[in-house]
């Protein structure tokens, strides 16, 4: 919901901050001493959790082209190169990437273009280390941690020097990638010479379980620092942080929820349904609901169950278990403030409770 005019906002807030006119520290001491005054902790507004992934149709339309440009100077690099042709061009796009940034990033503030930007720079340096670090012998594990780590560290360069948020998605993305290459066997004599050769180079039964547990574990301790440094969501550190709970969240409910449906049959239903339970909490108790939506796969699959036990589902069925699904998101999307509300006054005080997102308490 937009700010009355007549008055000066958390959006306008948000705005000043990212125009570079108060900073991040200084928005929040205006919003705490705002929250003082009115004699309570902030009632959070209709928009709890702000989201913004590009400001209007001219952010589209430049992140296409330039996604188009830079597709084009691949392509003619590529017809002009010589042997070292996945080498040099894929750096160069980088290079490219990261001086248009200088202008989209930091002087244009356009989202979706420098996205587009922070892609293309990663991309390319992945591409071009994985292509480097083949022709050494460093073995298949190591070319492919290696290279997923050089290129992780090189995106915390970026984001050191951009501030751009979603930064931070694409590093987790690849330390994602190199997490699971430290807990993956390779078979004895593969490559990465084409995609042919990457496929068949994994054995079927890595543990990405335990990979993925560990990466989550990481990427939620990432999150809440980011969080907490920013509890009434006006800046970076609050948008940083929901990219990566976007990625903790898939990567800690796939790997608990996921292996415990995994062992199969009636005996996985309610150890599923308490994790599912558990990260609900912790969803609500943090204010993000990127955990919760993660799993909404398995909530769909422990209704399933219940509606079709071990058969195989009818269309009327189908029908009663997307209504369930659809309700139980609908409820818990329509009254997420005040379930939270209720739940945070029902806990007791514990470390770090109140520099979470503030929450409404009786008067």
């Amino acid at each position: 919901m937009a700010d009355d005019p007549a008055t000066f906002g958390p959006v306008d807030l948000r705005a000043a901050v990212a125009a570079g006119i108060v900073t991040e520290a200084q928005a929040a001491g205006i919003t705490a001493l705002a929250d003082d005054r009115a004699g309570k902790r902030a009632l959070l507004p209709a928009e709890d959790e702000p989201f913004e992934f590009f400001r209007g149709f001219a952010e589209i339309f430049i992140a296409s082209g330039l996604a188009i440009l830079l597709g084009g100077l691949g392509l003619l690099l590529g017809v002009i190169g010589g042997v070292a042709i996945l080498i040099l061009i894929p750096a160069i796009i980088a290079a490219v990437a990261w001086a248009m940034a200088g202008y989209f990033t930091l002087k244009r503030r356009m989202n979706l273009p420098s996205m587009v930007l922070v892609s293309a720079y990663s991309g390319g340096l992945y591409v071009s280390a994985l292509t480097l670090l083949g022709q050494m012998d460093l073995g298949l594990k190591g070319i492919a941690f290696t290279s997923a780590a050089l290129t992780a560290a090189a995106v915390l360069v970026w984001f050191r020097r951009f501030r751009l948020p979603f930064a931070m998605f694409v590093f987790g993305a690849f330390a994602l990638m190199a997490t699971y290459a430290l807990f993956t066997r390779f078979n004895p004599g593969g490559s990465f010479d084409d995609i042919d050769s990457w496929a068949n180079s994994f054995r079927p039964r890595a543990n990405l379980t335990a990979a993925s547990l560990v990466f989550g574990v990481g990427a939620f301790v990432g999150a809440m620092w980011f969080d907490l440094k920013d509890p009434h969501r006006i800046g970076r550190h609050s948008a940083t942080a929901f990219w990566l709970h976007l990625l903790a969240g898939a990567a800690l409910v796939n790997s608990v929820a996921g292996n415990l449906w995994g062992a199969g049959g009636s005996a996985a239903i309610l150890p599923t349904t308490l994790a599912l339970l558990v990260f609900a909490l912790v969803a609500l108790i943090i204010d993000r609901r990127s955990m919760l939506t993660a799993g909404i796969a398995y909530i769909g699959a422990v209704i399933y169950w219940s509606v079709a036990g071990d058969g195989a589902a009818g269309a009327m069925d189908w029908a009663k278990i997307l209504i369930i699904l659809g309700t139980v998101f609908t409820v818990l999307g329509t009254w997420w403030v005040q379930l939270r509300a209720g739940l945070m006054r029902a806990l007791p005080d514990f470390p770090g409770k109140r520099r979470l997102p503030p929450y409404s308490e009786p008067t």
